[in-house]
Parts: C-alpha cells; structure tokens; sequence
C-alpha cells in the first residue's frame, strides 16, 4: 500500500500557512484605522464575518479540492484513487469539527489583534483616516487569512490520519467532485511539475 503522506499536493498546501502570520498583520493594520466605533462588539462582528463564515462554510459544505495550484487543478477523471480516498477524508465529522475548532481559535486571535490595534495606528498614518477603509482592509485580508489557515488544518487532518481508516475509506466518486468540492482554476489532465500519485492497490 502506498503511503498517502507523501502526496506532493498535501506539502504545498500545507506549506501555505506561511502567508498566514503576513495576512494577520494586515489585519492589525487594517483595525489601527481611523478612530474605533463606539461599539466596538460591531466592528469585530463585522470583520468576523467576512473573514470566518465564508471559509467555514466552504470547509463544512463543499470543502476545498487540495489537486490544484494557482490557476490550475485536475479534472475530476484525472483523479487518482489515492486522491479520491483523500477526498473523503474531507468530508469527515472530524475534519468538520477540526474546521470549527479553528474558526473559535481565528475568532480569539482577531480580538487579540483588535486590542493591540492602536499600537499600529503610527504605521497606517499614510493611509485616509477611514474606519470603513480599515474594516474593510482587515475584513478582507482576515477572509484570505482563514483561507490559508482552513486548508493547512485540513492536510494536518488528513497526515494525521490513522492506518486503519485509511485502508477503510473509500475512494469519493469521481462524478461527484465538481459538485461536492470547492474547485478552483482551469481544469486541466495533469500538472506538469507534480508526479501524478499511484493507486493504491
């Protein structure tokens, strides 16, 4: 049986966790400004929503196809087994609950960032002095922040996979992706620089 840990996919989407710690500072900067609302409970629903549901919806309903990069992903019948079996995974209660234990976790974090926000109010003096403005930039970079936090818990989930479920779980129905997974990019037959993985047997 071929180890499934090694699906070169899985790494780089693990690896984009790195962009993560540069977005949060985005949103830092984006709560230093302007002056804050008097009901500050309001901004930090505002900057949670467009951050958190969009991603945790995505992950509970339809999550996130790992076989693509940048602009272009397989076709569903260009899947292999392994891949499919990965798949499924996904749509796991444990990678659900995985998925709203980070959204709890993100949701900690953007207050923390909320409070420190006036310490960054000196770096984003070149900016309009517009509390829309900085909302909306924190609101923004906090959706792609969760983005590149959901996917890589996700791949933890799927590493951390035992054995035994592994040989247990059936591979998702090739018919079913597009509808069932968040697909993005041009659908191509095979990414050129990713061996393609082998079945397992």
């Amino acid at each position: 049986m071929n180890n499934f840990r090694t699906e070169p996919f899985l790494w780089i989407h693990l690896a984009g966790i790195a962009v993560a710690p540069l977005l949060l500072q985005l949103v830092w900067l984006g709560l230093a400004v302007g002056d804050p609302l008097p009901l500050f409970w309001l901004e930090l629903l505002f900057v949670g929503s467009i951050g958190i549901i969009p991603i945790l919806w995505m992950q509970w309903t339809r999550p996130f196809d790992f076989f693509s990069i940048l602009l272009v992903c397989l076709k569903p019948e260009s899947v292999t087994e392994q891949q499919r079996k990965i798949l499924s995974l996904l749509k796991t209660r444990n990678l659900k609950i995985l998925s709203g234990i980070t959204s709890v976790i993100l949701g900690a974090i953007a207050w923390q960032l909320y409070q420190w926000a006036p310490i960054a109010s000196m770096t984003v003096t070149i900016l309009p002095h517009w509390r829309l403005l900085g909302l909306m930039i924190a609101g923004v970079a906090f959706l792609l922040s969760n983005l590149f936090i959901q996917i890589p818990v996700s791949v933890l989930g799927v590493l951390l996979t035992s054995n035994q479920q592994w040989s247990n779980t059936q591979p998702y129905s090739t018919e079913k992706i597009l509808s069932d997974f968040t697909v993005f990019g041009f659908r191509v037959n095979k990414i050129f620089f990713i061996p393609l993985s082998e079945d397992n047997s």
